[in-house]
């Protein structure tokens, strides 16, 4: 019974003491004074200090504990600048709320701009639409009238008529009018986005109900087609082309690619038909074989038949300008992944849509904002005054003086006037100087209301967003030690001038001159020219003399004519330090792409540098000294002030959870 009564004791303790025992994340391995550092936030900073979390897995716990210690003074110097109140200065609050409108801008148009329109942008791009429009033009009818008669269009579609009929009926582009309005296939990033973004949302077979207003009238669409894409083929292909003198409808051509094709579909080799009879030059010599190309790169009935094949099938005969044609698929190339993509893609996306969703994003953020435009008098303030520049002369102007404080809008009630308007202009060079219009102030105008929307709507994301948040705090804490390290550091540090020289004699055989050597050289890239200048020396030509008349390469003076360089820098340099007495000359050398002829000018043994010669270097290594010992005594007062303990035994289950 007693047994049994410790039995259950046992087991009582051990269900108290696993659930009393901390979890994995909630492991304390450091603390200082009355803060603690605990396993999360270890491994997370960690991770980010080294690259990854799947590196910092794998490193060994020497350097989680080096980290460690790292990251405790880190600590400390955070907690000191706090109660100091360096966080409170108003120069780091301004640099802090400066650095936030910045970031915070790019921040938010990456994550909500280019994030979200490259990866629409590449859905769109793995499909491949063909579409029909019927197009009703404004310049000759209101943009009412217009849009009336488009409806009327669509409705009498609607009822029963052939869209291909009311194209050719209706339409005013006369390029698709022919063809029931086709205008082919196209996929993401083509045409413009308002036009491709309807004809991706409308449904297969149907046209579609919404007129669409672009800056040519409003368009009526119907897609007839949207197929899965791909991006590129590889084609081989046989021409017989016609004869513009023909006088039979071509019956010779016809019959000869119709023996050809038949020829091609019982099995022939293709590639060798087509270099014994394709008629295309550029093509017939590789086997008829076009290489790699894609949608719209070639005549439409070509690319039309030839991006239906399969791979290994011959087409028929295909009719084109240049001829007839017949067309074998040899490879296909797969629609790549969205990293492989990204980069060309942001190429095409700030080309083609990034403009059209930034105003969206910005249209969508301005009533966030609570965006107010109150600019009833701006072009008449304009109108009415003076002729002036964007320059600073505008605070000289009447504009100024008479309307500077006018509104042109207010963002959560804070109002934008004139003057601020002007003082955003002076800063752009690509308006600095221009004669000041309606135009021009109202593109300006536009800009900066964008930009204030934008700056407006990323001052949430201090807020809203936790890794802008993160980055905020990152960036403040970065600016807060660089402060602590200015106080604490570079500014205490003094130079003193005999303990640079002391420091010197303490450690002068660190700083070393190697073997060094002063040379001029005689080059030429013909072996023959170099044993002629060799037997000029020979029989006393002076070598400076012919140097400057023959030398056939500058090579910088030969690196060794203007100074004492190492004599192991190269061939050249190894040679003359050889050479006894400055005047000698060498032999002849094979040097790169030519021959040399070396005359040695002054060498220098190797030697310990005189105070002078090393003063950079000393007075450099003084300056490391200093503020190591300086962020040594400070980090000691700090250890003295929080007493940090380092759980090291507890990092060797760092990343196991």
């Amino acid at each position: 019974m007693l047994k049994k009564f410790f039995y259950v004791i046992g087991i009582l303790l051990s269900i108290l003491f696993v659930s009393c025992s901390p979890k994995h994340s909630e492991i304390i391995v450091a603390d200082y004074g009355d803060y603690n550092i605990n396993m999360d936030e270890f491994e997370n900073a960690y991770a980010k200090n080294i690259g990854s979390y799947d590196k910092a897995k794998a490193d060994s716990i020497e350097n989680y504990n080096k980290f460690l210690e790292l990251y405790v003074n880190f600590k400390m110097k955070l907690r000191d600048a706090k109660v100091r109140q360096i966080d409170k200065s108003e120069e780091i609050i301004n640099e802090l709320s400066e650095y936030q409108k910045t970031i915070g801008t790019s921040y938010l148009l990456e994550k909500e701009l280019y994030e979200n329109g490259l990866l629409d942008l590449y859905k769109k791009r793995a499909k491949e639409i063909r579409v029909s429009h019927l197009l009703i033009r404004t310049d000759t009818l209101s943009e009412e009238e217009a849009y009336k008669k488009a409806l009327a269009i669509i409705d009498s579609v609607k009822n029963g008529q052939p869209f291909e009929d009311a194209v050719k009926k209706y339409t005013d582009d006369q390029f698709s009018r022919t063809k029931g309005g086709d205008i082919y296939y196209f996929t993401g990033g083509m045409i413009m986005p308002e036009f491709e973004d309807l004809a991706y949302a409308t449904t297969v077979g149907e046209v579609n109900p919404t007129p669409l207003k672009t800056k040519y009238g409003y368009h009526i669409i119907k897609l007839t087609e949207k197929i899965d894409r791909i991006p590129k083929i590889r084609a081989s292909h046989i021409l017989i082309r016609k004869d513009p003198n023909s006088t039979d409808n071509d019956k010779k051509q016809k019959d000869q690619i119709a023996e050809l094709l038949k020829r091609a579909k019982d099995g022939e080799d293709f590639g060798k038909l087509a270099a014994e009879y394709s008629e295309d030059p550029g093509s017939k010599q590789k086997n008829g074989d076009l290489g790699f190309f894609s949608r719209r790169q070639m005549v439409q009935p070509f690319d039309e038949a030839a991006f239906k094949l399969k791979v290994g099938e011959v087409s028929d005969v295909v009719e084109t300008q240049f001829g007839y044609h017949i067309i074998k698929l040899l490879e296909t190339q797969d629609y790549p992944s969205f990293d492989e993509e990204k980069n060309s893609l942001r190429d095409l996306y700030e080309k083609t849509r990034k403009n059209s969703d930034y105003e969206k994003l910005v249209e969508q953020y301005s009533k966030d904002v609570n965006l107010v435009i109150d600019d009833n008098n701006f072009e008449e303030i304009i109108k009415t005054q003076e002729p002036t520049t964007v320059s600073e002369k505008y605070w000289e102007s009447s504009v100024h003086k008479n309307y500077g404080n006018s509104p042109i809008f207010s963002l959560r009630g804070k109002q934008y006037n004139i003057d601020s308007l002007f003082s955003y202009a002076v800063k752009d060079s690509k308006v600095l100087g221009r004669p000041v219009n309606v135009k021009l102030l109202t593109d300006l105008k536009n800009e900066y209301k964008n930009k204030k929307v934008i700056e407006a709507k990323a001052a949430e994301l201090i807020k809203t967003d936790k890794n802008f948040a993160a980055l905020m705090d990152e960036y403040k804490n970065g600016i807060l030690i660089f402060k602590l390290q200015e106080d604490e550091v570079w500014n205490k540090m003094k130079m003193d001038s005999t303990a640079v020289f002391n420091l010197y004699e303490q450690t002068k055989e660190n700083y070393v001159f190697p073997d060094r050597v002063q040379y001029n050289e005689l080059f030429t890239k013909s072996d023959s020219l170099a044993k002629n200048y060799l037997s000029m020396l020979n029989n006393g030509a002076d070598f400076d003399s012919l140097s400057k008349q023959y030398n056939e390469q500058a090579r910088s003076l030969s690196l060794g004519k203007e100074n004492l360089i190492s004599a192991s820098t190269n061939l050249l340099s190894k040679a003359a330090y050889k050479l006894e007495n400055p005047g000698d000359y060498s032999d002849i050398l094979k040097y790169k792409n030519g021959w040399s002829i070396v005359q040695l000018i002054k060498k220098d043994s190797s030697r310990i540098k005189t105070f002078d010669e090393a003063r950079a270097e000393v007075t450099s290594a003084y300056q490391d000294y200093e503020s190591s010992q300086l962020e040594k005594s400070y980090v000691s007062r700090l250890k003295n002030t929080y007493e940090p303990n380092l759980f090291y035994k507890e990092l060797e289950n760092a990343y196991k959870n």
